[in-house]
């Protein structure tokens, strides 16, 4: 069992920043591929970046290339997502969650824990 518990979320004016933070308790952090996604009201949960266990390789979507930066501290059992030139429609919950594979994945049902989110808002 992995634990994973969200912060970093508010509200930001659009063209601003935000960083999030995934802390992971239970098994090994470092044998885990993470992923951050979102979810916006009405909308299906959409994948947003992936990371390797070492940090190594990373994935984004095409909406958050050149954006966002997914990194990862081994050491501190943490990944985070930062977010810089925000727009309105970057508005949702952003989850992160952990895969057991070695290589990078999109879908959601690769993931195996999540989670419960922390809500990210974009004024215009």
């Amino acid at each position: 069992q992995v634990h994973l518990v969200e912060s970093g979320g508010g509200l930001v004016q659009a063209g601003g920043s935000l960083r999030l933070s995934c802390a992971a308790s239970g098994r090994p952090f470092s044998r885990y591929g993470m992923g951050w996604f979102r979810q916006a009201p009405g909308k299906e949960r959409e994948f947003v970046a992936a990371i390797t266990w070492s940090g190594g390789s990373t994935l984004y979507a095409d909406s958050v290339k050149g954006r966002f930066t997914i990194s990862r501290d081994n050491a501190e059992n943490t990944v985070f997502l930062e977010m810089n030139s925000l727009k309105p429609e970057d508005t949702a919950v952003y989850y992160c969650a952990c895969q057991s594979g070695s290589l990078l994945y999109r879908s959601r049902r690769e993931y195996e824990y999540w989670g419960q989110g922390t809500q990210v808002t974009v004024s215009s």
